[in-house]
């Protein structure tokens, strides 16, 4: 046997050897391995903390891992651009809240929202509530206003990002009041809402998992709530209707997506396995302590509400003119 036959050899025996491995991982039901779920923000903040609850359910579910992999910066597209570049077989998802659809309308995002990913699941979802430093001479929402009219442009609000649900409903929340505050945007809520409490902004329209145990220690003043009803883990928190401004709605939602392309079957085990998940008591109690509620829609529910949620927000963007740069 010669030198390049023999190498032949060893080649197709190789690669023989890598599709039969293939076929068999192929066989395995799924999942067999560790799954990595990719969080867009930074650690800490609320969706960060609603995706180590779904991975330890997950885990509990399936005795495999879910590893919450927190991917913060260029408002989400970092983290956003990192699951559609990742192989399409189940074991890498993305935890997506409103922004998701929001972002690409506002900057030049590599993906187009819809089409380079495949939608899971919806899992819960959750009005955003009004915080301020209690150091703020405001005790209630008509103060506060009040307050930003007699200071234009001196008031601060942070967000999770520019582009976020909480900007844009800051944004219509300034048109409604006609009030005039200055945006700084953050990476995530974590670091912006420690910046409130600090006392190096004023306030924050935010997420209300990580903020509730700061209202309740009275680190932080809670004015309003975003959705038709009040929250039951601050039940003395007016609606912004009762507040004082009828009209204004501020909520979003948790979602999982995976890349374009996903199998089928394996879309349809997590998706279903979602709605097994948050429809348990326990998961109920879990969400409702962080000011969540459990939403779950299927894969098509899923994709039909981020395509509605897009052509709304897109009327507020170009309503306010707002337009960022990467």
């Amino acid at each position: 046997m010669n030198f390049s036959t023999a190498i032949g050899r060893l080649l197709a025996t190789g690669l023989l050897l890598s599709l039969a491995g293939f076929a068999a991982a192929a066989q395995q039901p799924y999942p067999y391995k560790p799954i990595r779920l990719i969080s867009p923000y930074a650690a800490g903040g609320g969706n960060s903390i609603m995706g180590r609850i779904i991975g330890q359910k997950l885990t509990e579910s399936w005795g495999q891992q879910v590893i919450v992999d927190s991917r913060p910066g260029g408002n989400t597209i970092i983290g956003t651009e990192a699951l559609v570049k990742s192989t399409p077989d189940g074991y890498t998802m993305l935890l997506v809240g409103s922004s998701h659809v929001i972002v690409p309308l506002v900057l030049d995002a590599p993906y187009h929202p819809l089409k380079d990913f495949t939608a899971i699941a919806g899992a819960a979802k959750y009005e955003l509530i009004l915080v301020i430093n209690p150091s703020l001479p405001a005790k209630n929402l008509k103060e506060l206003i009040a307050l930003a009219k007699s200071r234009p442009g001196q008031l601060n609000y942070v967000t999770w990002g520019s582009g976020s649900t909480s900007h844009l409903a800051m944004e219509l929340l300034s048109m409604m009041t006609g009030i005039r505050m200055q945006h700084i945007p953050y990476k995530g809520t974590a670091p912006a809402l420690m910046d409130v409490i600090g006392g190096h902004a004023d306030l924050f329209l935010s997420t209300p998992s990580a903020p509730i145990p700061q209202v309740k220690s009275g680190k932080l003043r809670a004015l309003a709530v975003g959705g038709d009803t009040r929250m039951a883990a601050v039940p003395d928190v007016p609606t912004f209707a009762e507040a004082g401004l009828p009209g204004f709605e501020a909520s979003s939602w948790y979602g999982l997506l995976a890349p374009a392309g996903t199998p089928r079957p394996i879309v349809e085990k997590i998706s279903a396995e979602i709605g097994r998940i948050v429809a348990t008591p326990d998961m109920r109690e879990k969400l409702n302590a962080q000011g969540v509620e459990p939403f779950y829609l299927n894969s098509e529910q899923f994709a039909a509400l981020m395509k509605a949620d897009m052509a709304k927000w897109d009327k507020v963007i170009k309503t306010a003119h707002i337009k960022l740069e990467n």
